[in-house]
């Protein structure tokens, strides 16, 4: 795997996801693309697939509910739009049309964690808590827009509905090289290798993780990163490896922290009988964070690259 560092590469998850979607409905003629006023980066498939194209305006809870729909037709939709309003406006929707007819819906949202200047109710700090405790649906966050397209077209044999989160989705940090990584469903990604202390990460912040990892190494510390990218279901294997091999777990994600993949994690090594000599996790407090560039927001809250290295040598 080729991971790069402090090279300032950045790309849009957006339009990654557009470009996939749009090379995709060339090989399926199931897929359709059901957005709620959001289709900005899906101007070459609409323009292509207009007969398989649904916009239907500031109506998450439609877009879902026409999702379910088509699906039962023997469709595979892909319902592109904001978290905040896909994961908590329609969550009865996708509870109920959607989960509790296990369909193969795929969810595409971005807003997830801090990630803009747009403010708190368009930003989504809940969604990974709402998702994950949806029966059948499979939780997925992306680090990287290369990661985008190589997990939609997973997904298109992918049983039941998909929940894909997106950071910014217009100026993400790139770690992997296109095609050096197969990123399977249901497993994570050890990134950085190490074995005095263990990073669990995801999304948007992975980019942080691997900073304060290779700045550790530079001193002598060895940090391993895996990057948690299926948040449901976890891979738990990897999890107990982790937490035997380096014993100390730090898990850096951009969501409260309060009902995170810290929570999932810490259920693991208690239901596993296997603890960790020690235990700290980064994320959103139990706040709404206001107005703020993504970097500002988690520098204030403390869990940027910064706070990362400062919790890693406290462990140590």
């Amino acid at each position: 795997m080729a991971v790069i560092y402090n090279e300032g590469k950045r790309a849009s998850g957006r339009k990654a996801a557009g470009n996939a979607l749009y090379d995709m409905a060339g090989k399926y003629d199931n897929l359709w693309v059901v957005v709620a006023d959001t289709g900005g980066a899906l101007g070459a498939y609409k323009k292509e697939y207009k007969g398989r194209f649904l916009d239907v305006g500031i109506a998450e809870q439609a877009a879902l509910g026409a999702a379910a729909g088509l699906a039962l037709e023997g469709n595979i939709p892909f319902v592109f739009g904001m978290l905040p309003f896909l994961a908590l406006r329609s969550a009865e929707q996708l509870r109920t049309a959607i989960c509790y007819q296990n369909l193969p819906v795929r969810i595409i949202g971005t807003g997830g964690g801090l990630v803009g200047p747009t403010g708190s109710t368009h930003l989504s700090m809940e969604d990974i808590a709402v998702a994950k405790s949806m029966v059948n649906l499979t939780v997925i966050a992306i680090s990287d827009p290369n990661m985008v397209k190589p997990i939609l077209e997973k997904s298109m044999a992918h049983p039941g509905p998909i929940f894909i989160r997106l950071g910014y989705g217009a100026d993400d940090p790139v770690l992997y090289d296109p095609g050096s990584v197969d990123y399977m469903i249901g497993k994570g990604l050890t990134i950085h290798e190490g074995n005095d202390v263990t990073i669990f990460t995801y999304g948007a912040v992975t980019f942080e993780a691997l900073e304060a990892a290779e700045t550790l190494k530079n001193e002598g510390v060895g940090v391993r990163v895996i990057d948690m990218f299926t948040l449901k279901p976890l891979d738990k294997e990897l999890i107990v490896k982790a937490v035997k091999e380096t014993g100390k777990i730090v898990v850096l994600e951009d969501h409260l922290m309060s009902c995170g993949l810290a929570n999932s994690i810490a259920d693991v090594c208690v239901e596993s009988g296997v603890y960790p000599r020690a235990f700290k996790r980064l994320g959103i407090p139990e706040v709404y964070a206001g107005f703020g560039a993504g970097k500002e927001l988690r520098k204030k809250y403390g869990y940027d690259t910064a706070a990362t290295l400062a919790a890693v040598k406290e462990m140590l």
